[in-house]
């Protein structure tokens, strides 16, 4: 039967401490096991993570990032009309709320940008940002139309 009291940890689950500096007999005395002077042998002395010793470091052997990031730049958020076409089977009114119930988008302020991929047959009523001209073009030729905003 197992109790409390006859529970044991295991050997090598507590590890136990260097006693360092205790004689020479112990085998961690004079110098504790740090060698003789230099750096690392003061307290707190430690080399940085990135110190190869000698060798180039390795952000030096990195290729640098060339050119910079537009801070006005605009992301949109492709719709293809064969995406379009499917929504279209069950409403004609395609907006930004819609999109977000069928998971196309994630929010209201993404920016929506209409591509060409694939057909459509179905007249919808597309509310969106912007759009390519032939994804305009087989929107129109449907039978449909784009608001852009």
């Amino acid at each position: 039967m197992v109790t409390l009291t006859s529970i044991k940890a295991d050997d090598w689950s507590r590890k136990t401490s260097k006693r360092l500096g205790r004689g020479n007999g112990s085998g961690k005395g004079t110098f504790c096991g740090k060698g003789c002077k230099g750096q690392n042998a003061r307290k707190g002395a430690k080399y940085s993570p990135s110190f190869e010793w000698g060798q180039s470091p390795l952000f030096i052997r990195m290729p640098k990032m060339r050119g910079f990031t537009a801070l006005n730049q605009v992301r949109y958020t492709a719709v293809n009309v064969s995406t379009l076409a499917k929504i279209a089977e069950e409403t004609t009114d395609i907006t930004k709320l819609v999109l977000i119930a069928k998971g196309i988008i994630k929010k209201e302020s993404d920016v929506i940008k209409i591509l060409a991929k694939g057909e459509i047959a179905k007249a919808v009523t597309v509310e969106a940002d912007k759009a390519s001209a032939e994804a305009m073009a087989k929107i129109t030729k449907a039978g449909g139309k784009i608001e852009m905003k």
